[in-house]
């Protein structure tokens, strides 16, 4: 299992988007989104801001957008993430799957966020513990987050045992 650093994730994401640069808008739409929660773990505010941008594409050329974009997301990744940052993004992602758990599931939910943040468990486990329900629930929009590529551990999660069993 190799851990990413900050610098690697760094240069992962700015290296995606050296190829968004060269394209149209619709690129632009499509690496927000994929980044959100890799983004919102770096910097909230700049996130909000790199929305924002995006969300002008009508109202300002796209070389524009692209240099003004690149230059908060950069800004965005200087930040380092926190553990009171990737817990934030965790329950957000939570949102996703809140009413369709039953009361076992949120409280095991819970006690891995709580294990988290008391630093018993790290950021990678408790994604890779979040990845099978993406594929449960069917949720695209969150399989599609680098956030998860990024910061999972890429081990053999529970959801790879659990086809073994079958």
């Amino acid at each position: 299992m190799s851990i990413l650093s900050e610098e690697d994730i760094k240069e992962y994401v700015l290296k995606r988007f050296d190829d968004v640069k060269k394209g149209k808008i619709s690129n632009l739409v499509t690496f927000q989104a994929m980044n959100k929660y890799m983004l919102m773990v770096h910097d909230q505010n700049e996130l909000k801001i790199l929305g924002n941008i995006v969300a002008s594409y009508k109202k300002v050329s796209l070389s524009e957008i692209m240099s003004e974009y690149e230059k908060h997301l950069r800004k965005a990744l200087e930040k380092s993430p926190t553990t009171k940052s990737h817990a934030n993004a965790i329950m957000h992602i939570f949102g996703y799957f809140s009413k369709k758990f039953n009361v076992s599931e949120k409280e095991l939910f819970f006690k891995l966020l709580n294990q988290f943040r008391e630093g018993k468990i790290t950021v990678g486990k408790i994604l890779s513990e979040i990845n099978p329900i993406i594929y449960r629930f069917n949720t695209t929009y969150l399989a599609n987050q680098t956030y998860f590529l990024l910061y999972a551990d890429n081990q053999l999660g529970n959801f790879f045992q659990m086809l073994s069993q079958k």
